[in-house]
């Protein structure tokens, strides 16, 4: 259980006992008069009353009546079974009444209260007691002495508070369970309702067990080395404070998702000697105005108790978004929590010995105030790795599985298979792949795998299952082969590693797999190549069977993209001229920096473009139309083809070809290569058996083994 956990249950016990108890509360009462019976006025006249028995009365609180009997009289019932004077139970009368009944006398030493009973005022009692007594003749010195008197009975008031405090409780405790749910990061911890304001950090000591190092870190060296520098100035600071250098006060890791920001914060936690605090910006966020404010200078007083000692806020974007923008008017919650937040950071009260961290993917929408020198000193970008980093996060995740190859073989050419993959990314690819190998009931993972698992990632899972019809088959492989005849024929396209018409995922009915260029910067011609590349298939569509389909939705997609971007933020355009209006807002702006007649300018230009790209693809698919026609046939018949298979029907690619896709069809062949000497060796046992019982020579394993033609050499 959490650490609430024994709070929540000691109040159940005592919701529980509340219950018990009022349900035993009138049996309580009742137990407190059982030997004094309830009986009606007129029960009292024709029973103790008219036997003479009644020593005295007592008038309760104005609302009921005791009846003390005389100490001599019989202990029998003057009321009888039947609770009614039916008999006078051998009892003689002392007086007679003027109608012939029994009158009342009063006498003996002691008495006891036996009967109540209750009445609606004291003034119509006296009245009828008067005149009962006259009745009987009995003279005003010698009438009934009637006494007054109030009590105050707490187990009554009780019984009478009950439903009400039973109601306040489960109030109270529906209240504390709902506070409870919101999770231990919550109101303080779970199920008190009264401690909303305060904030439960996860606080990891440098002696913890099973810690992260920057050791398990690959691929972030630069971002690294920076981190480093905050925890060597937490174990050593007189070694910077005798140069006279002080420490940041804080450090912002920002860069896309999945490339290893938490993770290099868990790694500062497991360095550090030194308390580890970390929290969630959504966690400020409550439905209670002011906690946030006052979650965050718990926080803070929490970091100084605990100096020196690192904050880390993990999403800070949900607490730091800018002020001013997006505002709906009143009173804004999370500007309030980030005022208290840039105050705490660089107030009137100094930071000494906290160094505070942050996470976040969009740097571009946090606060200029929170982002300036004296609160996050240091931005640290952490962007996805290049072929070179992705290499060494491979070793780090392929050393926990079983490989049927040699690690830095199989990392290096998954490094070149994935460009643009984040550490999230490999991590699941790699696990992918041990899941596929153990799907197949290996006991090893191999390339084979590895490289199914990047399919799964890319593209979904293959739908083997899903039927279409031979019509739809047929536009799908042109439709792919249309892509493909466009970036192996456009300079400046990506170079094809392979095409299939194997349905994957929720709409892939086809994919073709290309090796982008890792480019930092992208000319005019090279972003116009990749508009004809992605409108290949709608053009081959269309030139084969005179009609488009819905295929292409997410090609036209990506069109739109480029040539809107071309034009409003590259300033590629000569007719809008070297301008960028960039959305900065994320899409939530309601006016837009330009007038409409420049939109309508960038409206034109961006359809001229796609037009210009889309007349360039259709004459490239109609000069090629045979090689498309070829093409797309193979992939009905075969469904996936790989580069060697493009090289044999297209013949080798007329550009030169990069290092990097060089190298990775060098490598390919090699594998190739020793895949086929494998398998020859593993056939060669059986062959010389069946040469042995034929009496034919077997040949001999090991035996050269044809190397398949390389790309320059084209098909045989």
């Amino acid at each position: 259980p959490g650490k609430g956990g024994p709070d929540q249950s000691r109040m159940m016990l005592y919701f529980a006992g509340g219950i018990i108890m009022f349900t035993l509360l009138p049996f309580l009462t009742d137990s407190l008069r059982r030997d004094v019976r309830e009986i009606s006025f007129q029960d009292f006249v024709n029973g103790p009353f008219a036997y003479g028995r009644v020593h005295h009365l007592q008038v309760i609180n104005q609302r009921f009546v005791r009846v003390f009997l005389r100490g001599d009289t019989a202990p029998s019932d003057p009321l009888g079974a039947g609770g009614s004077a039916g008999g006078n139970d051998g009892l003689l009368p002392a007086h007679a009444g003027p109608d012939g009944s029994p009158a009342m006398h009063r006498g003996g030493e002691g008495s006891s209260a036996v009967y109540w009973f209750s009445i609606g005022s004291v003034d119509s009692f006296e009245r009828k007691m008067q005149e009962l007594q006259t009745s009987y003749g009995i003279e005003v010195k010698d009438h009934l002495p009637i006494l007054y008197t109030n009590e105050f009975s707490m187990l009554t008031e009780l019984a009478k508070l009950a439903p009400t405090l039973l109601i306040l409780g489960l109030i109270y405790y529906s209240m504390t369970s709902m506070m409870g749910s919101m999770g231990p990061g919550g109101p303080g911890g779970p199920g008190n309702i009264f401690r909303v304001g305060q904030i439960k950090p996860t606080i990891i000591k440098g002696d913890m067990k099973n810690k992260i190092s920057f050791k398990d870190i690959a691929g972030l060296t630069e971002a690294k080395v920076e981190v480093m520098e905050f925890v060597e100035f937490l174990k050593n600071p007189e070694q910077f404070r005798k140069i006279g250098a002080k420490i940041p006060k804080g450090a912002l890791l920002c860069g896309p998702p999945g490339t290893g920001k938490t993770l290099m914060a868990k790694a500062m936690a497991g360095e550090a000697s030194v308390p580890f605090l970390s929290i969630s910006g959504s966690d400020f966020i409550e439905m209670f105005v002011g906690v946030g404010a006052s979650r965050v200078r718990d926080l803070f007083s929490q970091a100084r108790a605990n100096a020196p000692c690192i904050v880390f806020i993990d999403e800070i974007d949900a607490v730091g978004r800018a002020r001013g923008k997006g505002g709906m008017g009143g009173n804004d919650e999370r500007e309030n929590t980030l005022n208290q937040l840039l105050v705490e950071m660089d107030g009137f009260n100094p930071l000494t010995g906290i160094v505070v961290m942050a996470g976040t993917n969009r740097v571009d929408i946090l606060d200029p105030a929170l982002l300036r020198p004296g609160r996050f000193d240091r931005q640290i970008s952490i962007d996805k790795p290049d072929i070179k980093g992705r290499y060494e996060i491979y070793k780090v995740h392929l050393a926990n599985l079983s490989l049927a190859d040699d690690i830095d073989e199989i990392a290096k050419r998954m490094a070149t298979l994935t460009p643009g993959f984040a550490g999230a990314d490999i991590a699941n690819v790699c696990n992918e792949a041990a899941l596929i190998a153990a799907r197949h009931k290996k006991t090893a993972v191999d390339i084979g795998d590895f490289e199914s698992a990047i399919e799964r990632v890319i593209a979904g899972i293959e739908k083997k299952g899903k039927i279409l019809t031979p019509e739809e088959r047929t536009c799908v492989a042109f439709h792919e082969a249309g892509h493909a005849i466009c970036g192996w024929f456009l300079e400046h396209a990506d170079p094809l590693l392979k095409v299939s018409i194997v349905p994957r995922g929720t709409a892939a009915l086809g994919y073709n797999q290309f090796l982008p260029k890792e480019l930092a910067l992208h000319s005019k011609e090279q972003l116009f190549d990749l508009i004809c590349m992605a409108l290949g298939g709608r053009v081959a569509e269309e030139l084969t069977f005179g009609r488009i389909t819905t295929g292409a939705s997410d090609d036209l997609d990506r069109v739109t993209k480029i040539a809107y971007s071309q034009v409003s933020v590259y300033g590629m355009n000569e007719r809008v001229g070297a301008l960028s209006f960039q959305d900065k807002g994320g899409g939530q702006n309601f006016t837009k920096p330009y007038s409409e007649a420049t939109a309508q300018m960038m409206d034109e230009e961006a359809r001229l473009i796609v037009k210009n790209a889309y007349d360039r693809t259709r004459d490239l698919l109609t000069e090629k139309k045979e090689q498309l026609k070829l093409l797309a046939e193979r992939l009905l018949e075969k469904e996936i083809l790989t580069h060697d298979d493009v090289v044999a029907l297209l013949g080798p690619r007329p550009f030169e070809m990069n290092a990097t896709y060089k190298e990775y069809i060098d490598t390919q062949h090699q594998w190739k290569s020793k895949l086929e000497a494998a398998a020859a060796a593993a056939a060669a046992p059986e062959a010389a058996a069946t040469a042995a019982a034929t009496g034919m020579q077997a040949p001999e394993a090991g035996g050269a083994v044809e190397k398949p033609p390389s790309p320059e050499e084209g098909p045989k």
